[in-house]
């Protein structure tokens, strides 16, 4: 039994994720996903406070363990127009198009946190498990869309990615004072990518390679800083490092049956937080801002070809997020909440088609969610979320080969790739709270 049970924890945290922002997720938990994310300076949950700014599990009475699990439906789509060609390889004038839609389906997005302390402790500590990034696409072959035609046609045939990362974190703050605390976590990351075909490797004659899900390694760490006065205003302030990896090691097959082992380095970007709150008679308010640092990041701060044609990375800009929240605790046991989450987008024209696999960049989120406070212990919470990206991100089709022609990448003259999507998102959790830590024991 033991052994069933293992397998089913890591099959659950391992599962393919889908970002908000960037390839982050903006929120953990169904709580700090319907506030939008915000949390740095508004702690209105262990799992929100854990992710985003460890200093602020300090202001959690009680030791509370909480898990949350959400449904996450996504639908992408990919489109693309390219220049056709006469048996002499001159442009006829006529131009091939077409769409692909996404088929990937459900996925499910787990969080699992844990916060205690000591009574009248100025520490307390916490603990989590919650899948904070990735990207996932299925866009099956397609003789109506030239990106989608099989390889020895010019396209890349099915194309499909898969990537997640759990992240596992240990939290420790200190209460510097009535108003001040500080907090450290230091975390370890577990990550898999799989990418068909895998542009990471140097192509043959038959084109790029299929692969076999890599695995990597990583860790990294977050401290932060949290304010509370007495009058309601809270403040908070925190900065994760970037999270190093070890190289995925990709098993190549070839569609002529070719194999080769090749690596790809992708790290996690740091990420630096600022939040206001507010909490008055029965409203908490919450506003966050985030930096995320792509530029600086393995996998993401490089772009363009190789001098054997393989894509050295996917050229990310750093992406900026704004993050929003209110909740109304003003009808008995049945807190509500409304949120909104704006992130630009990363990917810019030139390099469109290089993040083909990785296209879930969400512009605008809206989040509806509650909870159902059973008793003093139980607690029940929910939330549903929409985005949409706002449009499509766009660009031209490149050809290694063309890169003298038409520079820095090789441009196709008359051709474009773009894809837009929507996602929604059914999240449930439970959480449970122990006795509280000012709690004073008698005999």
């Amino acid at each position: 039994m033991k052994i069933i049970i293992s397998r089913f924890w890591l099959v659950l945290f391992s599962t393919t994720l889908f970002a908000q922002t960037g390839h982050i997720m903006q929120g953990a938990g169904a709580i700090n996903m319907s506030m939008g994310g915000a949390a740095t300076g508004q702690p209105i949950d262990i799992s929100g406070a854990l992710q985003w700014n460890p200093a602020a599990i300090s202001t959690f009475e009680n030791t509370e363990i909480k898990f949350d699990l959400g449904l996450f439906f996504s639908s992408p789509v990919l489109y693309s127009t390219v220049p056709e060609f006469d048996n002499t390889g001159q442009p006829t004038g006529n131009f091939l198009s077409g769409s692909t839609k996404d088929d990937r389906g459900i996925s499910p997005l787990p969080s699992l946190a844990f916060v205690w302390s000591k009574a009248d402790s100025k520490h307390t500590f916490g603990a989590s498990a919650i899948g904070i990034s990735g990207f996932g696409v299925t866009f099956p072959e397609n003789m109506g869309n030239p990106i989608n035609m099989p390889q020895n046609m010019g396209g890349f045939g099915r194309i499909e990615s898969d990537y997640m990362l759990l992240q596992v974190g240990l939290t420790w703050a200190y209460e510097l004072s009535d108003k001040f605390s500080i907090g450290l976590e230091p975390t370890f990351n577990y990550a898999t990518l799989e990418l068909m075909p895998n542009p990471t490797a140097n192509p043959n004659a038959s084109g790029y390679p299929s692969t076999d899900k890599a695995s990597a390694i990583g860790f990294g760490g977050q401290i932060g800083l949290f304010y509370q006065s007495l009058t309601g205003f809270k403040a908070g302030i925190s900065y994760k490092t970037p999270q190093i990896f070890n190289d995925f090691e990709f098993d190549n097959t070839y569609l002529d049956g070719t194999k080769t082992t090749t690596e790809f380095n992708m790290g996690y970007p740091a990420i630096y937080s600022i939040g206001l709150g507010y909490s008055v008679s029965d409203f908490d308010v919450a506003l966050d801002y985030r930096l995320v640092d792509y530029k600086n990041t393995d996998g993401f701060s490089e772009t363009g070809w190789t001098d054997t044609a393989s894509v050295r990375g996917f050229g990310w800009e750093n992406v900026n997020i704004v993050s929003a929240g209110i909740q109304y605790k003003g009808i008995s046991k049945l807190p509500l909440r409304v949120g909104y989450t704006y992130s630009s987008n990363p990917i810019n024209s030139d390099v469109t088609f290089f993040n083909i696999p990785a296209t879930a960049i969400i512009k605008n989120a809206f989040q509806f969610g509650f909870s159902y406070l059973i008793n003093d212990k139980f607690s029940l919470d929910a939330v549903y979320h929409h985005g949409d990206s706002n449009g499509k991100t766009s660009g031209q089709v490149l050809n290694p080969m063309l890169v003298e022609a038409y520079p820095p990448y090789g441009a196709l003259p008359g051709s474009n790739v773009s894809y837009d999507m929507t996602t929604d998102l059914i999240m449930v959790g439970i959480s449970y709270k122990f006795n509280s830590k000012t709690e004073v024991k008698t005999d």
